[in-house]
């Protein structure tokens, strides 16, 4: 996330149809940027955006990181690489949204991580990397 130097207290946001939707950092307790892609004690969210499967305690610091990690402005693809999602091309806004409704959510979180253990994690093609 490239963010010019502003002071400290100011949280950057995005206006998405009438909502200000906050990108403020969560609390992390481990302020570990690289973390590993294992699963801590309380961490019960993951990333399932690509091959991230990074570990969070709350809904909201997935949300956060996504929002910044794969949607950041300069490294939005212009669709949404959520495991199961389909790949619409989408503003990066609406994408932040839909980011937020479809799969931040606690519910959302939740049964996503049930269909990866079961390996039925959506028709996503596996990636040529």
């Amino acid at each position: 996330l490239f963010l010019q130097s502003t002071p400290a207290t100011s949280i950057p946001t995005v206006q998405v149809q009438g909502q200000q939707i906050s990108l403020q950092p969560p609390s992390y307790t481990a302020a570990s940027q690289h973390a590993e892609q294992m699963k801590k004690p309380g961490q019960n969210f993951m990333c399932l955006w690509q091959s991230c499967k990074k570990w969070f305690q709350t809904p909201s610091q997935v949300f956060y990181h996504a929002a910044t990690e794969h949607g950041g402005k300069d490294v939005y693809p212009g669709q949404c690489l959520w495991e199961g999602c389909e790949p619409f091309q989408r503003q990066r806004f609406s994408f932040i949204t839909h980011l937020q409704d479809k799969h931040c959510s606690r519910d959302a979180l939740l049964a996503g991580l049930k269909q990866d253990e079961h390996g039925q994690a959506g028709n996503q093609k596996p990636s040529n990397k």
